[in-house]
């Protein structure tokens, strides 16, 4: 399909808008209850898939669930809580770090891509791939160094950023398997079913359930519009395009998440991008459109 990976492009972007707009809002509520009414909220309302795509879900063997399970234990759980905390660790001010460890989640994507998906990836898209993470720094740091020296919290948020890049990489890779035999609609329900699953049991480990009464009419407002927009919308049209086009391609184009965070951070907080910077936000998106339409085989 010739415009996959715009889909994947626009999923990405709207999950830049969550992290600097919407995800704001909830802090101060425990990490894993936020990640478990997201996940739950999502879950319920695409439970109607369930019922229709029954004796499809019914028939999926191990290798699938195994998928599935990876998508919500890596991306659903551990990375979502992962750059959730470390956004709330920063105060969603000092995105800078966060952003930069972002950038080393298409390193491990690829090279799970290659070894698990077996996509053979040409020079050409190493080399597009390459300029689209040199873009990625230029466009944050301009010729500068980023700055680890603004206390532990930031240091505690790299590694949580770390953790997240992981997470993600693994996440874009397990779900390209997971998709293998169902449609994007299916594997979006599965996704938050297992993930909300999941966080059940980790928020209630935690004991943060009973935290559920602090959440205020506003946060709960906030879940809702996260389900329909940054949250389960973005992931449905993020497996839409992720089903026709490779892995690799997908977390190349995922760059645009840090891309529309940067500019946001211009507009709301009046970070002012200088001409470096700008100059790595051109090298970005045409590193990212360069990359979409190169075949990976598998």
């Amino acid at each position: 399909m010739r415009f996959a990976p715009l889909f994947v492009i626009v999923a990405a972007s709207l999950w830049g808008i969550d992290g600097i707009v919407l995800r704001p809002a909830l802090y101060g509520l425990p990490v894993p209850l936020v990640v478990f009414i997201e996940s739950t909220i999502v879950a319920i309302l695409l439970s109607p898939i369930f019922i229709k795509d029954f004796n499809v879900i019914k028939k999926l063997n191990k290798k699938d669930w195994l998928a599935f399970f990876g998508v919500a234990f890596f991306g659903g759980a551990i990375g979502t809580m992962a750059i959730t905390k470390a956004l709330f660790y920063v105060n969603f001010v000092n995105l800078s770090v966060v952003i930069l460890i972002q950038k080393l989640q298409p390193v491990f994507a690829i090279i799970l891509a290659a070894l698990f998906l077996r996509e053979q990836l040409t020079k050409k898209f190493f080399l597009w791939s390459g300029l689209a993470i040199i873009g990625a720094y230029l466009m944050t740091f301009g010729f500068n160094l980023p700055n680890f020296s603004t206390g532990d919290k930031t240091t505690i948020a790299a590694l949580l950023s770390l953790i997240a890049a992981i997470s993600f990489g693994s996440s874009t890779v397990f779900s390209k398997r997971a998709l293998r035999n169902v449609n994007y609609a299916t594997g979006t329900y599965l996704r938050f079913l297992l993930a909300a699953l999941i966080m059940l049991l980790l928020a209630s480990f935690y004991g943060d359930i009973a935290n559920i009464n602090s959440v205020s009419n506003t946060q709960w407002g906030i879940f809702l519009l996260i389900a329909f927009t940054t949250g389960g919308a973005a992931i449905f049209l993020y497996y839409y395009g992720l089903k026709n086009i490779s892995a690799s391609v997908a977390t190349i184009c995922e760059l645009a998440f840090p891309l529309t965070a940067v500019i946001l951070d211009y507009f709301l907080h009046g970070n002012v991008l200088n001409a470096v910077q700008w100059f790595g936000v051109v090298v970005l998106i045409a590193s990212i459109l360069k990359v979409s339409y190169i075949k990976v085989t598998q």
